[in-house]
């Protein structure tokens, strides 16, 4: 399999994004979003993928944390899908149920060309800190919308709002690791009867 790497930077008067993704690295991040919450979610997203990834970020903080984490979103969905290119040779399906402490939350996962996300997660709060609670699916949203990948996501049940979003991002990360690992019996293929995973 060739190397799965990619650069992506984005510029708009709102935000100003670079990314790069190794898919078959060891989980190592450099992020610096200027959005300290979603540094550190974004630090395990790449930990628990083990895909090494480089974000740096400025955008209108100003205003509020929005543009900056959707776009972000956006730049690193981008990165992956150049990165993945065919998607050839990959085990393409994945999902797995993830617990930290009294929380479980549900990540499945089709790195299939075709965005969509499903969304079954509550927040008890508005805030995290000062992290709008909202803009966990906001990121996931533009994630699954440029990776092109069928997203679900359920939050089972918790009480402690950081650790439902923890969850969240560690179950994607998770998923994502299963599903991009090389298929060892079909290197070569593209997991799909119609010969094509671009949408």
């Amino acid at each position: 399999m060739p190397s799965r790497s990619a650069e992506v930077s984005r510029k708009t008067r709102e935000t100003e994004i670079s990314v790069s993704v190794h898919v078959d690295g060891k989980g190592k991040s450099d992020i610096t979003t200027g959005v300290g919450f979603f540094d550190h979610m974004l630090d395990q997203l790449s930990r628990h993928s083990l895909i090494d990834m480089t974000v740096k970020a400025k955008g209108d903080l100003h205003i509020d944390d929005h543009h900056t984490v959707e776009d972000t979103g956006i730049a690193i969905g981008q990165a992956l899908s150049k990165a993945l290119g065919e998607r050839r040779g990959i085990m393409r399906y994945a999902s797995i149920d993830l617990a930290m402490d009294e929380t479980l939350t549900r990540a499945a996962i089709d790195v299939s060309g075709r965005p969509f996300l499903v969304w079954n997660v509550a927040f008890s709060s508005p805030k995290i800190g000062t992290f709008d609670t909202e803009l966990v699916r906001e990121f996931f949203q533009a994630l699954a919308q440029n990776a092109g990948i069928t997203l679900h996501v359920t939050n089972h049940y918790g009480a402690n709002n950081h650790h439902i979003a923890e969850t969240c991002f560690k179950a994607v990360a998770r998923a994502l690791r299963a599903a991009l690992e090389p298929d060892p019996r079909q290197p070569d293929a593209v997991p799909s009867t119609k010969g094509s995973l671009k949408g």
